[in-house]
């Protein structure tokens, strides 16, 4: 598949010589090339080899915890327990 699409870059970018119109096609099929591989997950901004769906769990505990966070913070119904309970988890880790 990467051939052939290397294959199409360069025929556009070739055509491109005869009417520069075909320049930016190629242009295009890149863009949308590495905006898809990028979107699947083919590009990782996160470096080492490991597995990509070790990072997907690690995204949703932190976002979980976020928001269980978050929820915690300005809840109106448990607001002064939980205030009590991170005052004294504050105070415990000192």
């Amino acid at each position: 598949m990467f051939v052939l699409l290397l294959i199409l870059v360069a025929a556009l970018f070739a055509l491109g010589f005869l009417h520069p119109i075909w320049w930016v096609a190629a242009a295009v099929l890149v863009y949308g090339t590495t905006r898809y591989a990028r979107d699947r997950g083919g590009v990782r901004g996160r470096g080492g080899g490991s597995d990509p769906g070790d990072y997907d769990y690690r995204d949703y505990q932190e976002r979980r915890d976020r928001q269980d966070r978050w929820e915690r913070r300005y809840s109106r119904q448990n607001r002064g327990r939980w205030q009590r309970e991170d005052r004294r988890d504050h105070e415990h880790h000192r």
